[in-house]
């Protein structure tokens, strides 16, 4: 008979929503964070005070969850989790974590005859809640106790198990930066319309391409609601994110693969948060040294730039 309880460490946005998932198709989650979540009543799922207390009601062998932001907190709480688990228990680690550091985990727990599962996991909160789509790294044997659930809790076919430990992890980095790409693309497109020489209705335009065009996306589809609870583009221009696509453009050069799109998407986001902009300064201190380029605006320049070129698109029509 399947073991149908759970343990998630990590009930932010992303672990929550998907106890709650789980807790709705009938499995028993056992949910533990430093912060217990106010208000949020759900049968079959509890709230362990500790560490101890959550191990204590798992059910052997025991399958335990971690969703918690990436790095060395990862390792702090695999420490404290080892010491009351047994051979043939099961860490998932539902976060980010760089696939180097996955399968450096599940080798060290290997030793003690603990399995680690990478588990990457797409959708956003949204698809914590509602279906996620989940890419998966992991020895077979432990895999077959978490897949069950797995496959419940996420949208049709969004679910794969990619390969050995650390496979899960590294194909969701390269998810992300397939994202990002994607992400710029659609960036430098508003772009172009907001630039068009007449006024465009950019929502009209969204929702039409995501009818039955070649770009039609889940993406399209968040920017044409955003563009509208906004009311166009009326958000800050820095762009924050996690680091974890730096990660990738760093394997693709030690894998001499070449990601162009990517990396410059990586490379327009820092951008982004370049509120001093020393670059465009120090091209314009050595275009004034080479060629007598002023500094700032010039009206003459700015002339000579629309109107230099005769020809082009905006040719006379015969």
């Amino acid at each position: 008979m399947e073991n149908k309880t759970y343990g998630i460490i990590g009930l932010g946005k992303m672990g929550l929503n998907l106890a709650l998932n789980a807790a709705e198709k009938g499995y028993k989650i056992i949910g533990y964070d430093m912060h217990t979540p106010a208000g949020v009543t759900q049968d079959n799922l509890v709230f362990a005070d500790s560490l101890q207390a959550l191990i204590h009601q798992l059910t052997t062998p025991r399958k335990v969850f971690i969703y918690i932001p990436a790095g060395k907190a990862v390792d702090i709480v695999i420490d404290q989790l080892t010491p009351l688990l047994e051979k043939g228990d099961v860490i998932i680690d539902g976060g980010n974590s760089y696939w180097g550091d996955s399968i450096r985990r599940a080798e060290k727990l290997k030793e003690q005859g603990i399995y680690l599962i990478d588990c990457g996991t797409s959708g956003g909160t949204s698809g914590a809640r509602n279906g996620a789509c989940f890419m998966i790294g992991g020895e077979k044997e432990a895999v077959s106790q978490v897949e069950g659930l797995l496959k419940d809790i996420a949208v049709p076919n969004g679910y794969t198990h990619c390969g050995a430990p650390g496979s899960g992890h590294f194909v969701k980095l390269v998810h992300n930066g397939v994202e990002f790409g994607m992400l710029q693309a659609i960036g430098e497109g508003m772009d172009l319309l907001e630039h068009y020489r007449e006024k465009l209705n950019i929502s009209e335009i969204l929702y039409t391409w995501n009818h039955g065009s070649v770009v039609r996306s889940w993406l399209i589809e968040l920017m044409k609601k955003l563009y509208d609870e906004k009311q166009g583009f009326n958000v800050p221009s820095y762009v924050e994110d996690t680091g974890e696509v730096n990660w990738l453009v760093s394997d693709a050069m030690r894998m001499e693969v070449s990601i162009p799109v990517i990396s410059q998407s990586v490379m327009q986001l820092i951008a982004s948060r370049d509120k001093d902009h020393t670059s465009p300064k120090a091209i314009a201190m050595m275009r004034n040294g080479f060629g007598g380029h002023p500094f700032g605006t010039d009206a003459g320049i700015e002339h000579e730039r629309h109107f230099g070129r005769v020809g082009g698109y905006e040719e006379d029509k015969k």
